[in-house]
């Protein structure tokens, strides 16, 4: 990579590519990333046409070793333009084009073993890299070894920057998962498991933000971060983008969507899993409430939050035609919660709406917790995992405030998710559950989530909303999953 390495900023066993370079670069991997990446399954943006490519930063973390056996290890932040796709049933208004950033990490080679074929790119045709081939480095032993051993010491090189909280051993066999759809994963010697954020933000991303207040806060409900890697923007004002983060791996732990389905499958209850379950999230909600700033949602934050989801229902109704017969059985749930707001005093504490409305506490909370966020140790202890929230909402909408019982709504519509799953369905096997989840909650925090019925209902129901719309446009099979609780919950009310 000679004409490469003659932008180099620094010198050493790896370096960034100055502004130029790196433009280079990505210009001559252009034609090979508009074929390879839409195919990718944590690409947010199919469907929509690519427009260009951008370099935001590139780096050597291990240079190409020219016509040589050594592989070389990129690191790229490439900025990917799309123009957006109209919604067809939208009035025709302007849609305005979009970006995403996202994190690739690519292997150079002369010619590609035949194990590694699976993670073949493409061979670039112009540029500094001219006749070498490139691939996902993730599927490479040695270069997921080598990201790792970067991770081993805290320090900078271009724009990434490596901590790390504990020393972390050598030797450990780096193998991929392939069960994730956003990100990838990494695990290093069934002891760690690196996952690497593929769209990226800039500001502190909850997956490693929240994890570090909850160590702070001495919680062991969710495993510690060991080391985490960032991409640094030396102008001002800039937040760093998280890429990486490193946690201790739950060697031999099943995730609760298997166990329950498990349990549905022998015709087993799965109750006194459940009470544990809702025990292990308010022991969470308790340690992020202690660790971060909470906020009090007065009358007028509790109608914006109602009208949002009543947004989100008339939005998903036109999109999906189905709904539309429940649509005013299902904004009773968004009217009551709004009224709730304007309730009779509000209780200890004051704060806005004090003496003319309840208030409702917000908090940090998961944002997207279900059943395959948790993992259960052989020794019967659940552990939460996770903690990016949905990917496709802004970043600043994932970190803010909630209301603690929107985690507990999802993991309601979970047990409905598996109960429907299962044939015969049994709807008798997840109302228990919901049942025994809120009772563990409760028992932790001494205030049980259905005591506040309006804000519980207001959640699930927009919960089932966007499921509805997710299926429809992903998995129009899984449909009736969601429809079914928008028939229970737009059914006649006490």
């Amino acid at each position: 990579m000679s004409k490469a390495a003659s932008a180099r900023s620094s010198p050493g066993s790896g370096a960034a590519l100055t502004p130029t370079g790196a433009g280079r670069l990505v210009d001559s991997l252009t034609p090979l990333l508009h074929e390879w990446l839409p195919r990718q399954r944590w690409f947010a943006g199919k469907g929509r046409p690519i427009t260009g490519f951008s370099a935001v930063a590139a780096t050597e973390l291990m240079p190409p070793d020219g016509s040589g056996p050594t592989p070389g290890l990129l690191h790229l932040l490439v900025r990917v333009e799309q123009r957006a796709t109209p919604d067809l049933d939208a009035p025709p208004v302007p849609v305005p084009p979009t970006d995403d950033c996202y994190q690739l990490l690519l292997g150079v080679r002369s010619a590609l073993p035949p194990e590694l074929a699976a993670a073949r790119v493409g061979v670039v045709d112009t540029g500094p890299l001219a006749g070498r081939v490139v691939y996902e480095a993730l599927h490479d032993p040695r270069l997921a070894d080598l990201l790792l051993d970067r991770l081993r010491s805290s320090g900078a090189l271009g724009p990434l920057r490596f901590d790390r909280a504990v020393e972390i051993p050598s030797g450990l066999v780096p193998r991929l998962l392939g069960a994730e759809q956003s990100n990838s994963s990494l695990v290093y010697g069934e002891e760690y498991i690196l996952k690497i954020l593929r769209r990226v933000f800039p500001g502190a991303n909850p997956d490693l933000e929240l994890p570090l207040a909850l160590a702070r806060e001495g919680c062991r409900r969710v495993p510690s971060p060991v080391a985490w890697f960032q991409a640094v923007d030396g102008g001002a004002g800039q937040e760093p983008l998280t890429l990486g983060v490193l946690q201790p791996f739950l060697q031999d732990s099943e995730d609760g969507w298997r166990l329950a389905l498990r349990a549905l499958a022998d015709g087993e209850t799965f109750t006194d899993e459940a009470r544990a379950l809702g025990r292990a999230t308010a022991e969470v909600h308790l340690a992020l409430a202690a660790a971060l700033p909470t906020v009090s949602l007065g009358p007028r934050q509790t109608a914006n939050l109602a009208e949002a989801m009543s947004g989100r229902l008339d939005a998903t109704a036109q999109a999906v035609p189905s709904l539309l017969p429940y649509v005013t059985g299902l904004r009773t749930a968004f009217d009551a919660l709004a009224r709730s707001g304007n309730g009779p005093g509000a209780g200890e504490g004051g704060g806005e709406g004090a003496g003319g409305g309840a208030v409702t506490r917000a908090q940090r909370v998961h944002g997207d917790l279900h059943l395959g966020q948790t993992l259960r140790t052989p020794d019967g202890e659940w552990s939460l995992i996770d903690f990016e929230g949905e990917p496709a909402r802004p970043l600043t909408e994932r970190r803010r405030p909630q209301p603690a019982v929107r985690d507990v709504a999802g993991m309601l519509r979970s047990f409905d998710y598996a109960a429907r799953s299962h044939e015969p369905w049994h709807p008798d096997w997840a109302e228990r559950c919901r049942s025994a989840y809120c009772d563990g909650y409760g028992e932790a925090t001494g205030s049980d989530p259905r005591e506040d019925a309006a804000l519980l209902r207001a959640f699930e129901t927009d919960k089932a909303v966007y499921e509805v719309l997710y299926e429809a446009r992903n998995r129009p099979d899984w449909l009736p999953v969601p429809m079914a609780a928008i028939q229970r919950l737009a059914g006649p009310r006490p």
